[in-house]
């Protein structure tokens, strides 16, 4: 009942309410962001959501605040993510705030406050069938493979906890435990190794890396997620 009925209703109220009250945070963030970052504060990427009815996971726009700067080298190309990444990235990442934006795509109804964190397209092409099952409800700003280790653990054990909040029975208690459990590692700053850092990889160079797939595989895992993008 809570997961197909009152979920999503109560997705709406937390994410409008958050919005309003952190509505000065917000003001200040983007001002300082564009002044940090010369440009616009704001990061917008393609990620997978939920399962429509035909069966394919629907993209949408994912909208975070910008930790790093659009610096780019002699030769045009954007310089590595460790040099782009300055204090003031560092600080948005350590304590999460460049996530408060995705709020809006909660109100939006693209994702839910508690559920499976949305990878990257690019990632989804390379999970398995089984994998994919994280994707028959909606992404969430928050989940339970956060709260059990977050960038600190394995790809497989992300999924792994993600299957287990999908197959344990999706509970207002539940969701409650994971949102109560990912302030108190926020204000601890646990596990912030972040996605998109030079001590994370996405998860087809993971699988590569560690022999699991072979170049034919991965080359053609890339391919299919371009196409998704189109």
């Amino acid at each position: 009942m809570y997961a197909n009925f009152f979920k999503r209703a109560l997705d709406f109220t937390a994410a409008l309410l958050s919005l309003i009250v952190l509505s000065p945070l917000l003001l200040t963030l983007y001002v300082v962001g564009a002044v940090a970052l010369k440009g616009d504060p704001f990061f917008y990427q393609p990620r997978p959501g939920q399962k429509g009815k035909d069966g394919r996971e629907k993209i949408f726009r994912l909208i975070k605040f910008r930790t790093m700067s659009n610096a780019r080298g002699a030769d045009g190309e954007l310089l590595p993510d460790d040099v782009r990444l300055g204090r003031y990235g560092k600080f948005l990442r350590s304590t999460s705030l460049d996530e408060l934006p995705e709020l809006l795509n909660i109100l939006k109804g693209d994702m839910s406050l508690v559920g499976p964190r949305p990878q990257l397209v690019r990632d989804m092409t390379f999970m398995s069938p089984e994998q994919r099952r994280r994707h028959d409800v909606r992404p969430g700003l928050t989940g339970l493979a956060q709260v059990s280790g977050r960038n600190a653990i394995s790809w497989e054990q992300k999924f792994e906890y993600d299957m287990r909040y999908i197959d344990a029975g999706i509970t207002l208690l539940g969701d409650a435990k994971i949102v109560f459990l990912t302030a108190w590692k926020v204000l601890k700053k646990s596990d912030v190794v972040r996605e998109g850092t030079v001590s994370d990889m996405d998860f087809g160079d993971w699988l590569l890396q560690e022999g699991k797939i072979d170049r034919a595989t991965y080359d053609e895992k890339l391919a299919e997620a371009r196409q998704l993008l189109k």
